[in-house]
């Protein structure tokens, strides 16, 4: 049962820590890379450097990131016991939500049990634990990257307060479980679907990066969280709402490889991330990719094209892990032809309509829809046209936060080699 990995007492006592901790020295803009997993640690460093030393050109985005960062000082905290409604449990610490595709049975006096419809979301979905999950972790990405890059201890203060309320006060914390995410009402309390709704937290993982050196983010801190994601990483692994998704052929089952690779890592678990990340090319890429690039797993759902992006971006998600612990997932092809590439190239040629888009699928296949993955691709196939294809796409809006995170790309002089 999940509440064997509570260890309430254990929380309890790291978090009265929090309060007693010596604070931690402030990073100097000399220090090394933050420990950062899906942003760039190197350009994040050099970017705080430039800034700095009063380079104007990232300033636009500074002001704007700093505009959202004093706003978020004012946002939440949000926590999972806010709901009015309890999860089976009887716990409002333990996370719930509904379906997105079930519908109350208009057929049935009760509405039960729900029935689905791809594709039309039902609003439920959206409301109470999952709203608050989503608000909280865009609101802490915020948060810490204005305090990396201005060293404005107001902002790691909120960040540090927003992550203790969700993660370790004993009064407001969610229990390490998504026991009965996704529930059918009528069905069941929880389906190992609903894992779907924990990617966001990997962005947990590099928000807590940029806040290490600060004075508000204490080393209880840090131990009270990798606590909280060692008891997740195990409840992932051994209920059977986690052996259900693991076992998902679909986009699913490569988020669930994906979460659990980036917690197994932040937790120093890199035997756990790196078991995972040798299984991809045969449980994942082999399975999902056809020898022309198709997913038919995804092009079978009814919004195909955002389906099939999604998929391919858990994919190279796990290719930029697997740049960690040295596993090149970027170039493994089949024998067949089966590969990440091929899937972008499929995907290329949906966007620029050199292959028709199937009837009937919602979805508007178009290539500013994969400028993020272009990107990652661009710099790992420079012998592809990438480059020239990122060129069509809308320039970056100065003030667009992406400025401080990555730099632009160009096109290389020479081509043929891997970075």
């Amino acid at each position: 049962m999940h509440r064997s990995f509570h260890h309430a007492a254990l929380i309890a006592l790291l978090y009265s820590e929090i309060f007693s901790a010596s604070a931690a020295p402030t990073q100097t803009v000399e220090s090394k890379p933050p420990r950062v997993f899906l942003l760039d640690g190197d350009y994040l460093r050099a970017a705080r450097q430039r800034i700095h030393d009063g380079d104007k050109n990232l300033a636009p985005a500074l002001t704007e990131l700093e505009r959202d960062a004093k706003s978020a000082l004012r946002a939440g905290p949000f926590s999972v016991v806010e709901k009015t409604n309890l999860p089976p449990s009887g716990d409002k610490h333990d996370y719930i939500s509904i379906g997105p595709y079930f519908w109350p049975d208009s057929a049935s006096s009760n509405g039960l049990p729900y029935v689905r419809r791809d594709g039309k979301r039902n609003p439920a979905n959206r409301t109470s634990d999952r709203r608050n999950l989503g608000s909280m972790l865009g609101t802490v990405e915020t948060l810490a990257l204005a305090w990396y890059f201005t060293g404005d201890e107001a902002y790691a203060e909120k960040a540090s307060q927003l992550l203790r309320t969700w993660f370790l006060d004993p009064a407001t914390r969610m229990n390490p479980n998504f026991e009965f995410a996704q529930a059918v009402p009528g069905v069941n309390t929880g389906r190992g679907t609903g894992l779907i709704e924990m990617a966001g937290m990997t962005s947990i993982v590099d928000s807590v990066g940029l806040l290490a050196g600060s004075k508000s983010w204490t080393d209880a801190d840090q131990r009270g969280l990798q606590m909280w994601f060692t008891q997740f990483v195990q409840w992932m692994q051994e209920s059977k709402n986690g052996h259900d998704e693991a076992a998902a052929r679909n986009n699913h089952g490569t988020h669930y490889d994906f979460e659990l690779t980036m917690f197994a890592l932040f937790i120093g678990k890199n035997e756990i991330a790196t078991n995972i990340l040798r299984a991809v090319p045969a449980k994942r890429i082999a399975h999902q990719i056809e020898p022309d690039g198709r997913q038919p797993l995804e092009l079978a759902r009814t919004n195909a094209w955002g389906y099939s992006v999604m998929n391919l971006r858990g994919l190279t998600s796990l290719a930029q892990l697997g740049d960690k612990l040295g596993i090149d997932l970027w170039h493994y092809e089949t024998s067949d032809g089966r590969s990440i590439r091929k899937a972008m190239d499929c995907l290329i040629a949906f966007a620029t309509g050199e292959r028709e888009w199937l009837p009937g699928r919602s979805g508007d296949p178009s290539l500013q829809n994969l400028a993020a993955l272009l990107r990652n691709a661009a710099s790992k196939y420079p012998d592809s046209q990438y480059f020239n294809l990122l060129s069509r796409l809308r320039p970056v809006d100065p003030v667009d936060r992406a400025n401080l995170l990555h730099s632009p790309l160009s096109i290389p002089a020479k081509t043929g080699q891997n970075d």
